[in-house]
Parts: C-alpha cells; structure tokens; sequence
C-alpha cells in the first residue's frame, strides 16, 4: 500500500477493504473518522429475515434505497463432515458478537450468512419443496463460468470501511475487542476455513476514484457522481422486487430466501472511448430515452423508475432501432408488473480487475434464472439484426467468471443448519 497520507480518503478507505489484515484495519481506523454506534446487549427483536436490509438503509432525495458503501464477502468452507453442536454455538457466538458490537444499519454493520447446494448435500435428507436451490449452471450460450460451491457465503456491509474490515478480522479471531465490545473467544474460523475472500463498494465518487484499474480507458472517463463504474444509478425503487417478494413464504425455511452470486469483470473501453452519451443510455436504458435526452447525467432525474413504461416494447426496439436497452428487456420478467429479484450487486478491484459482484435475492433460483435469460434477450436475436452480444443492452461489456447459488435461512436457522430442520431438530 502507498503512503496513507498521500492518498484521496476514499481511495484509500477502498483500498484497505481490498487489502484486508490488521494492518489495512489499523490504518483505516487512523483515516476514517467515524463514530459508530454499538448494537444491542438483546437481540431477540432482530428480524428472523437476515436479508431486512431495506427499512435500516438510507434513502435518496427521490426515495430509492441507498446500499451500504463498503463490501466483504467470506466463501467458507465448514472443517468437519457433520455439523456439530459445539460448532453450531461457535458460529452463533461469532455472529452474535458482531451484531453486539455494531448496530444493524448502514452506519453499523448489516450481515447475512448462507449456504450452498454442496453444503446440504451433506445430510441425508433433501432440502423441502420449499426451497429452491439448483447447482450453479451456465445461463448464456456465449459464457462459461467457473462454478463456486463453498459451504457458506458471509456477506459483510457497511458505510464505514473500518467496519467492514473489523468484523472481518473479529471472525477470523484476530480481535478480542470491536468497537469497544469485547468478542467471544472461539471465532467463525474456530468452524469454518476461508476459502475466498471479495471485496467490493458501491456509491458517488468510490469508481471515479478508483477507475485507474484494468477494464477502464486511461482517459478516467467515469464520472464524479457516478455510483458505479458504468456511470449510471441503479437500483430505482420500482426497478427492485420487495423483500416481501424474495421471500420464502412456508417451510421450516419460512422468512430465508434463496441469494446468488455472479463474479463479472467489465472491459468498458469502447463503452466510453468509442460509444457515445446517446448510445450509452441507449443500451443501459432504451433507445427511446437516447432520443428525447430523457437521463440526465447518471439519472437523478429518473426518481424511482428507470422509466421503462415509456419505452416501446423491446421486439419493436430491436427491429426498428437495431438496439434494445438493458432496462427494457428487464420489464418481460416480471410478476404484477413487479421485478422478481432484489438486486444488491455492487463494483469490484479484485484481483486488479475492473468487476461486479452481482449478488441478487429472490424467493427461487429460478426467479434469477428467469431475469438472467430475458438480459440475454436471446428471442430477440432470433427475430431481428441484434447481435448476441452487440447492441443487446450491456452483455458485450462483462465476462461472466463465476457463479454460485445459495440459501439465506432465517436468523433461526443461520448457524450450520441441517436440510430438514422440521423433522431432524
């Protein structure tokens, strides 16, 4: 790492995230000024939904949810064959100790953990009709991921870098202490290994800062104001499935919902050294928007609604303009006129790489799936000049390299669950 001091605070609060350790968290806590509130010494009023993220998340003027600005994801690896008892309390204990020693909000910590087909394929029993959990597979003709199967994912997420890294470093038992609270003696990795370890961030000003990275032009064209590398908001409060919606509604696993995670590197140079502001809102948006200068900067103006209903249907868009807009194909998947994933994605340096974590919510893998083949807009190929890739939304500009699908349970459940809890205990 550079000197600390010679570099711009948000810079280098991303950069500690990214490089993780004890030393990136003791330097991060000499940059970032921040107090942050403790959680509660009782946490029987938490939410069974570990993915209630909505109502302690900030909002914008308009009123769409804000994420959290600084990300961490844990893919885990349980050490043992069967799940233990005394495991089981050590992954509540480690989990529990975070949520005392942060309040569950943006400006604390929020947290989820899941778990993956592999790890269930460890029990006896299936997991309930409930549940719907497929293996990762291939969703495009044109990509070909690599698989991820770790046992469990720890999604970490906060406004303050600090946090992020100290719960990080506090599960892997290399803090007694987090902000003031003193943490249990056996760490999460006392039962699990960290096989992987992401990182990510999302928010004005973060890419702008740190677009000096392979997959961006030398130009540095991603604007200020930009939440994401693509230079576009995203997230519009009627572009995103309720939580209600992602939920699982019956079953043992009642309040859980099903998550995936893709890992998409972006190559954006002809996004911004050759296609212009037109074509850019042209293939984010619609057509449509391009030609009435509907978007403004990175849609502000848009409020809620990416403004799709003033779109015309993405087959006459395709035919007539030879080009279709990401947001436009999205509106063939939906449910009461309601998208049926709640996305949490958010941009990446890992690994060097200009990237997406693409971390989405849904009641059913197939949900996802679903939203996943109308992006590919593969019909509409079919019946026009739209290329597989070109010109169809943003699939030319990110590479698909891995995926994986898991379960969300409910806080109940969230500490090395068995697949048939109902029935085994």
């Amino acid at each position: 790492m550079k000197d600390p001091e010679t570099i711009p605070r948000r810079d280098f609060l991303k950069s500690a995230v990214a490089i993780g350790g004890t030393a990136a968290l003791s330097a991060c806590l000499g940059r970032e000024d921040a107090d942050i509130p403790t959680g509660p010494s009782d946490l029987s009023s938490y939410p069974q939904r570990q993915h209630s993220w909505n109502n302690v998340l900030e909002t914008d003027e308009a009123g769409n949810t804000l994420q959290p600005r600084h990300h961490v994801l844990l893919l885990l690896d349980y050490t043992e064959e069967t799940p233990t008892e005394s495991d089981r309390n050590t992954v509540e204990g480690a989990l529990r100790g975070l949520e005392h020693a942060y309040e569950r909000s943006n400006d604390g910590l929020l947290l989820t953990v899941s778990y993956s087909s592999a790890y269930f394929d460890r029990f006896d029993r299936s997991l309930p009709e409930s549940v719907d959990l497929p293996p990762p597979k291939q969703l495009a003709p044109f990509e070909d991921p690599e698989f991820d199967t770790p046992d469990a994912l720890v999604h970490l997420a906060s406004d303050h870098a600090q946090a992020v890294l100290g719960a990080d470093e506090a599960l892997r038992g290399n803090k007694e202490t987090l902000n003031g609270v003193e943490q249990p003696s056996k760490p999460l990795t006392d039962a699990f290994e960290v096989a992987e370890r992401r990182t990510g961030f999302i928010g004005e000003g973060l890419p702008a800062e740190n677009q000096d990275i392979e997959g961006i032009p030398d130009s540095k064209p991603v604007d200020e104001e930009a939440p994401l590398y693509m230079g576009f908001k995203s997230g519009f409060e009627k572009n995103q499935a309720t939580e209600d919606r992602v939920t699982i509604q019956t079953g043992a696993f009642a309040d859980g919902a099903t998550q995936h995670l893709s890992k998409i590197t972006l190559n954006l140079n002809q996004w911004y050294e050759q296609d212009s502001r037109s074509q850019r809102v042209s293939k984010m948006f619609c057509p449509f928007h391009a030609e009435n200068d509907s978007v403004e900067g990175v849609g502000e103006n848009l409020g809620t609604d990416s403004g799709m209903d003033d779109c015309p249907e993405a087959q006459e868009a395709a035919r007539t303009k030879g080009v279709v807009g990401h947001s436009q194909k999205m509106v063939d998947v939906r449910e009461d006129d309601s998208p049926i994933i709640l996305r949490r994605d958010f941009d990446s340096t890992d690994e060097g790489k200009a990237g997406v974590h693409f971390l989405s919510l849904q009641r059913a893998i197939t949900d996802f799936e679903d939203t996943r083949e109308a992006m590919n807009g593969t019909d509409l190929v079919e019946r026009s000049a739209l290329g597989q890739r070109n010109n169809n939304g943003i699939l030319q500009y990110m590479n698909v390299d891995r995926r994986g699908n898991y379960l969300v349970p409910p806080r109940r459940h969230r500490s090395l669950p068995v697949a048939r809890p109902e029935e085994d205990g």
